[in-house]
């Protein structure tokens, strides 16, 4: 199952990119008169003005940050299920995942290394308005619903349109 979870993660992880807007060339400093607007958000599920920004000068440039929210899947206190059980709590998992991927409410979804240090096992990031609507997307995982997981919600800043390289 962890073979399979390797496979289909690479699909679900992608930058926090916001691409109806092309005059913010992603992770690229934008001046203040490139900032976007709601009109051109049509196909995302929030309008820009329900997030907090702010800009960011730095030398001849200006960065647009917006307010995230990473969640960080921990280990829950339900671990006990048949090898079955488990395997059809992380397919639903994995579907309730894609559906946030696919609905752009989450942007970079992945799973931690196998570390023996924390319980941590993986992370949403999540590009809601805030933390409450963030928690509950959060909580409607089957793998929390079960038990299998827990969450712990906080704030992320990052660059408006960055992108991982």
């Amino acid at each position: 199952m962890k073979n399979l979870l390797f496979l289909i993660l690479p699909f679900l992880f992608f930058a926090c990119e916001d691409k109806p807007h092309q005059a913010i060339n992603q992770a690229q400093a934008v001046s203040p008169e490139l900032h976007t607007h709601e009109s051109d958000h049509l196909f995302l599920p929030y309008p820009d003005s329900l997030f907090e920004t702010f800009e960011m000068p730095e030398g001849d440039v200006t960065y647009i940050m917006k307010k995230y929210f990473i969640a960080f899947l921990k280990e829950g206190p339900k671990r006990d299920q048949t090898k079955e059980e488990a395997d059809k709590i992380q397919a639903a998992h994995m579907a309730h995942l894609g559906k946030l991927a696919d609905e752009k409410r989450a942007c970079m979804i992945g799973p931690f290394g196998q570390d023996a240090e924390t319980d941590i096992q993986g992370i949403i990031v999540f590009s809601v308005p805030d933390k409450e609507e963030a928690e509950r997307l959060a909580a409607m995982d089957p793998a929390v619903q079960s038990g299998r997981l827990l969450i712990e919600v906080h704030p992320w800043w990052a660059a408006k349109g960055s992108k991982l390289f």
